[in-house]
Formats: structure tokens, C-alpha cells, sequence
């Protein structure tokens, strides 16, 4: 495996991004890097210092202050803010609930993307985001589009956050959908090249043994 390869696994929430990515960095003996879990620190910063999540010009005038630190371990991922461990804060409604309209502003996405870029510089990374081979680094060896139907996808999320409403998480998932898709900076989209994977039938493990595979043959070793 080289040790300098970039696999983007881009996706919407729910689809298995998180889960398929750390184990295939793991797997691999590659670092991770969750960028979503950035806009999360961002909007978490936004939210502690007052800062109205629907102001676009003050949360523009703000993002360069925080000082967001992500750790690249696919066994332990950690992210802070300041130097405050925020890795179960952001995982909060409240940030759940206004991470969209935070990630939609420019200067926050411009922000971003340069700790993203210097995170992914060397390689030897899984990235998992929502442009991750559309934007930040359309240069990748692997690009991967992950998506599940949105049933599987609320019950994950529901899993992961301890029993939520079904039908509301559904609603809310959809909703995140049409925001991420229809935002003007860095649109979710299916980066060209791209392999499409529906998650939906297959287990974790399934998922990630596919993943493996594309990413050796794209190293020559399949």
C-alpha cells in the first residue's frame, strides 16, 4: 500500500461514511480525517460565543478565530476547539441543528478547506466528507460517493444518537440533504471519477472489504 495514497469518501449523513472510513484506514494503516466533524467544531464555537448560526456576515467575520485541532487516528479520532476536547459536544442537537447553515458560508468553507488540505498534504489519509473529491482534493487515487436508502439511513443515525424517532431523523436527514445539495459553495455532489457504492444491502464489513479492494487495485496490488 502506498503510503502516500487519498481515498475521498464523500456521501450523505447516514450513508456509512464514518463507520467505512475509519475501518478502512484502519485496515490499511492510513490516517482518517472527518471534515465533517470540523464544520461541527465551527459551529460549536459559533454557538458558545452567541454568534446567530443564520447571520451569514457574523459568522463570516468569525471564522478565522477558532482554533480547531483534528486528530487523525482511525482507532481514536479526536477534534478540539481552543484546546477543549469537543468530540461529544458537537455530536449535540444544537449543533446538529445548525451545522448546515454554518457550513453554506464561504469564508467558513474557505476556512476549512485550507486545514484540510494541509491535514491530506503527505497522504496516506481516508477523507470523509460531503466534496471531499469534488473540492478539496479532486486529485485523489479513490473517490468514492457512498448513499443508502433513507430508511437504512435514519435507523443508523437513530442507532448512533440512542433510539431518535425514526420518522423525525428521516425528515431531518432529507432536509440536510436539500441544503447540502442545493447550497451554492461546494454542493454535495458525486465528484467526477467517482465510485458509487449504495450501502443499503451490505453490512459494515461488506462495505469496507470492497473499499479495500478498490483501493489495491488502484495501487496495482489487485
Amino acid at each position: 500500500m502506498s503510503s502516500t495514497v487519498v481515498v475521498a469518501i464523500d456521501g450523505p449523513s447516514g450513508s456509512g461514511k464514518s463507520s467505512t472510513s475509519r475501518g478502512v484506514a484502519a485496515r490499511l494503516g492510513l490516517r482518517y480525517l472527518d471534515t465533517g466533524a470540523m464544520f461541527r467544531a465551527m459551529t460549536w464555537w459559533m454557538l458558545e460565543h452567541e454568534i446567530d448560526v443564520h447571520d451569514v456576515a457574523a459568522v463570516a467575520a468569525h471564522a478565522q478565530e477558532p482554533d480547531i485541532v483534528s486528530g487523525t487516528d482511525p482507532s481514536a479520532p479526536t477534534i478540539s476547539v481552543d484546546g477543549t476536547d469537543v468530540a461529544e459536544a458537537i455530536r449535540g442537537e444544537d449543533v446538529t441543528g445548525s451545522v448546515s447553515p454554518v457550513s453554506a458560508v464561504p469564508e467558513v468553507r474557505a476556512r476549512l478547506l485550507a486545514l484540510q488540505r494541509e491535514a491530506i498534504d503527505t497522504g496516506g489519509i481516508v477523507v470523509e466528507g460531503r466534496d471531499i473529491g469534488s473540492v478539496v482534493w479532486p486529485q485523489a487515487e479513490v473517490k468514492l460517493y457512498l448513499t443508502a436508502d433513507p430508511a437504512a439511513r435514519a435507523m443508523r443515525r437513530a442507532a448512533e444518537e440512542g433510539g431518535s424517532d425514526l420518522a423525525a431523523t428521516e425528515q431531518s436527514l432529507l432536509a440536510r440533504d436539500r441544503i447540502d445539495s442545493g447550497r451554492a459553495a461546494a454542493p454535495l455532489v458525486m465528484a467526477d471519477g467517482a465510485r458509487h457504492i449504495d450501502t443499503t444491502p451490505f453490512t459494515l464489513d461488506e462495505v469496507i472489504d470492497q473499499v479495500v479492494e478498490l483501493v489495491g487495485a488502484a495501487q496495482g496490488q489487485v
